[in-house]
């Protein structure tokens, strides 16, 4: 199996592990792995992975308990 396919599985395995807005908190995770200096929400949601309206980072985080 090569690399990208691991990738592949892993993100797919890490997908299915959330709840809640689960395609807002997963590219926010994304952007919080590709920014570098994110003092707050509002950073993160300038990243280019992050696709969706900046209020989708309150909504993926209001499913957390």
């Amino acid at each position: 199996m090569d690399v990208f396919a691991q990738l592949r599985e892993f993100r797919q395995a890490a997908y299915e592990c959330l709840c809640r807005a689960k395609d807002a908190t997963f590219e926010l995770m994304d952007a919080i792995l590709l920014t570098r200096n994110a003092y707050s929400l509002g950073d993160l949601s300038m990243c280019p992975v992050f696709r969706r309206q900046w209020s989708s980072i309150y909504v993926s985080e209001a499913g957390r308990s």
